[in-house]
């Protein structure tokens, strides 16, 4: 019966110590700052998320514009940083000629009055199409159309601009060239605190960031690797090294399963060199939308010190200030 009682006790006393070690008792104070914005593409045109596949042609299905920018803009990026973003993110090709298109599509059909693969086509090329072409809410006007001619920056373009933040940098495709010849413009550009970090295709944006030290990124596969391994050890407050030194994207539906969520766990992620990027809710194609609606953005912990990713920062970031 004693032995029992002992290692009840013990039992006890771990657990108590897991939940003190992992709950918001005793944990780091929430942040007094502002909370920190991700703008998803800029300013630009949303639409329906329902029935989204790899293969839908999104510009096809906005609503009805409430404003007239265009996702990958220098205009949309002004835009964005003006309502209240601190990072914008933007998506890249590397073009035959050496440049990178800041574009989303990896085909040109859906939003231009082009056809093809982006990344086949010289930069002049790409430069001469509309970007507007192909928006529509209703399948019968393009409100857009005849003004986006032109209007595709490079990413030589946006790092000029004079940008009042930081981008987050998409890299669209799986080849590890692009990764060197990413890592390779960066390092001439001087880019250091016009770039808040590199995402997308795992082999490229892992090339990226091997040749580019103190640069921060994520992949699907690092996703995986830091929280399976978090999940593990997690508990103990130990970081595991697949966490360290990186950016972590979550969405707000998984967020409270990890240990210490919400202030102690982004502290810890902080401590390790980790930023934390809080993203919508999980989707059942896969995806993740962005904290686009007042009621997503009611259900971001107070004080959350990591940054909010989202797609609607016209909207969020005037509502994140009332808050």
């Amino acid at each position: 019966m004693g032995k029992r009682r002992f290692w009840l006790g013990v039992m006890i006393f771990a657990v108590v110590g897991v939940w003190l070690g992992n709950s918001a008792f005793l944990g780091p104070q929430p942040s007094s700052d502002p909370l920190r914005l991700l703008a998803h593409r800029g300013v630009h045109q949303t639409y329906p998320r329902d029935g989204l596949d790899v293969d839908t042609c999104t510009a096809r299905r906005i609503y009805a514009p409430q404003h007239s920018f265009i996702e990958n803009t220098l205009p949309s990026m002004q835009a964005a940083f003006e309502a209240g973003a601190a990072v914008v993110e933007l998506d890249v090709h590397l073009t035959p000629d050496g440049a990178f298109a800041v574009f989303h599509d990896w085909e040109l059909d859906c939003r231009t009055d082009g056809s093809g693969v982006t990344r086949q086509h010289t930069i002049t090329q790409l430069q001469a199409l509309d970007v507007g072409y192909g928006y529509s809410s209703d399948g019968v006007t393009y409100p857009l159309r005849g003004q986006g001619v032109g209007m595709m920056p490079t990413l030589s373009d946006v790092l000029a601009a004079d940008l009042p933040g930081p981008v987050l940098i998409n890299v669209k495709s799986r080849d590890a060239d692009e990764g060197n010849a990413l890592a390779t413009r960066l390092a001439e550009a001087a880019s250091e605190g016009k770039v808040f970090g590199i995402y997308g295709g795992h082999i490229p944006t892992q090339v990226a960031l091997d040749a580019l030290p103190g640069m921060r990124g994520y992949s699907r596969q690092t996703i995986k690797d830091c929280i399976l391994r978090y999940a593990a050890l997690g508990w103990s407050g130990t970081v595991p090294d697949a966490c360290r030194d990186g950016l972590l994207a979550v969405p707000i539906d998984v967020a409270p399963w990890l240990w210490g969520w919400p202030h102690r766990f982004v502290a810890r992620m902080q401590n390790a060199g980790t930023e934390v990027i809080l993203l919508g809710p999980l989707e059942d194609s896969g995806f993740s939308a962005g904290i686009d609606t007042p009621d997503l953005l009611a259900q971001v912990p107070i004080g959350f010190s990591g940054l909010v990713w989202t797609n609607r920062i016209e909207v969020i970031g005037p509502l994140s200030e009332a808050q």
